[in-house]
């Protein structure tokens, strides 16, 4: 088990109070186009047929820096991708630090989970029979997007100046408990007003101003999956139609969008690219609608913590059990078997564990924000957000490591997809062990403690 943690002493004011106070804030923000230039393989459905045709939108790489009065500096990157592992956010990370002089706490990668980005890296790879052309060009992208995420952090740490932070929660509601609600009578329930299981439509927003008032970055999350598209085509889905609504209705303002607890929720209804610009434009006005009214200030110290935590599986299978499974009818299994034997070939056993990592972030006094790897049900974030500080508690998902889904112990009972089902799609050996929930919850709390946020 592994902890760093990093302390950050900062204060903001409120921007009504700009013209009697300066602020202590610097920031810094830059987007990059991430966008595939050749047809690859695109990432999130294992039912594609064929490559990318097309393109509805850009896919983003963007970067929020912030530094304090007394030169620590911290980082948030935003992608528009379904999920990267740590083949990817490891030597990311590294890199960072090692140029830029970060703690490995100051640093948050987020992907917006996006189903209509290309295959990166290991992510998801059991999931997908790439031929040598496919599995090249998928080479080349991740290579490219590693030196994009360096470039485009430079380019914000270049481009640090004096800020004032604001934030506030607003809310949005499209999202839909899609374990509970049937897509087909999703239409129906919704105006009937029938629509059961939990949810979190919290809209958390985190502003970055100018002296003059002006709108530099505005950095907002929100717990639903990024399906409303399962074309073809390359898009940012709902958050990438949101973030350009943003940016229209701000000129020369970066928005970067962060998901949530979201691995449980899906925007129903869903499949017309209608649908997808209405979500983003209804979740843009949510925005709008809290940066119009009055936001409460950054003010106190930001505290940064990382640890990186071993989650037990259910199992793990043995070697004659891997090559049984190799001649599984089901293909993903089949799959999932001959990476697994590649691996335990390669390093002569297979981890009972995984690193999974947890981050929390303190921004000024209030806000306790969290980020967790994986694709995170709902449960996580309104358990935390209860038990932590009600009203001051953000929660991330799909941060630093998209691995697999992080089912809390409920779902964990329940089964069914998210429950263990698309483990295999993961290449992971079984479900999670019956501590799942336990073991993140309460090292987020020992995390919270030990760093001092509340």
């Amino acid at each position: 088990m592994r902890w760093l943690g990093v302390l950050f002493v900062v204060s903001s004011l409120h921007p009504a109070f700009l013209n009697a106070q300066e602020a202590t804030w610097k920031a810094g923000v830059a987007k990059t186009i991430i966008t595939p230039t050749k047809p690859m393989w695109m990432s999130g459905y294992g039912g594609r047929t064929k490559p990318a045709q097309g393109k509805e939108t850009e896919l983003w790489a963007k970067a929020l820096v912030l530094e304090d009065a007394k030169g620590h500096t911290a980082v948030l990157v935003t992608l528009d991708l379904v999920g990267i592992g740590r083949d990817i956010s490891a030597p990311v990370c590294k890199r960072l630090q090692d140029k830029h002089g970060l703690d490995r706490a100051a640093i948050i990668l987020s992907c917006s989970h996006t189903h209509c980005g290309p295959v990166v890296g290991d992510n998801l790879r059991a999931m997908y029979f790439l031929d040598a052309e496919q599995g090249r060009l998928v080479d080349e992208y991740t290579a490219m997007l590693r030196a994009k995420i360096d470039e485009v952090v430079g380019a914000a740490m270049a481009e640090r100046r004096p800020a004032v932070l604001s934030w506030t929660i607003g809310t949005s509601g499209f999202a839909v408990n899609r374990r509970t609600n049937k897509e087909a009578k999703a239409p129906e329930l919704i105006e009937r007003g029938l629509l059961q299981g939990p949810v979190d439509h919290d809209v958390p927003v985190l502003a970055v101003r100018d002296h003059d008032g002006k709108l530099r970055a505005v950095a907002f999350g929100y717990a639903c999956h990024a399906t409303v598209m399962d074309y073809l085509k390359w898009s940012g889905d709902y958050p990438g139609f949101a973030q350009m609504e943003l940016e229209k209705s701000h000129p020369g303002a970066v928005a970067l969008f962060w998901a949530g607890c979201g691995g449980d929720q899906n925007p129903l209804p869903r499949r017309q690219v209608e649908l997808a610009r209405k979500y983003g434009k209804q979740l843009a006005q949510s925005v709008d609608a809290v940066l119009a009214a009055k936001m409460q200030p950054v003010a106190g110290a930001w505290i940064g913590a990382y640890r990186e935590i071993d989650l037990t599986y259910h199992e793990v299978p043995s070697r004659d059990k891997l090559v049984q499974d190799t001649l599984s009818d089901n293909k993903y299994v089949a799959n999932r078997a001959r990476h697994l034997l590649k691996e335990l070939e390669a390093k002569g056993s297979l981890r009972g564990t995984y690193p999974y990592p947890v981050q929390v972030w303190r921004l000024g006094d209030e806000i306790t924000w969290v980020a967790l790897g994986g694709e995170v049900v709902v449960d996580y974030a309104l358990r935390l957000k209860r038990e932590l500080t009600p009203g001051k508690t953000w929660v991330m998902a799909y941060a630093n490591d998209v691995m697999a889904y992080i089912p809390s112990l409920r779902v964990l009972k329940e089964g069914g997809y998210e429950g263990g089902g698309a483990m295999i799609y993961y290449g992971l050996p079984s479900i999670w062990g019956p501590r799942v929930e336990e073991l993140i919850v309460e090292n987020v709390k020992q995390i919270v403690k030990q760093s001092g946020a509340r």
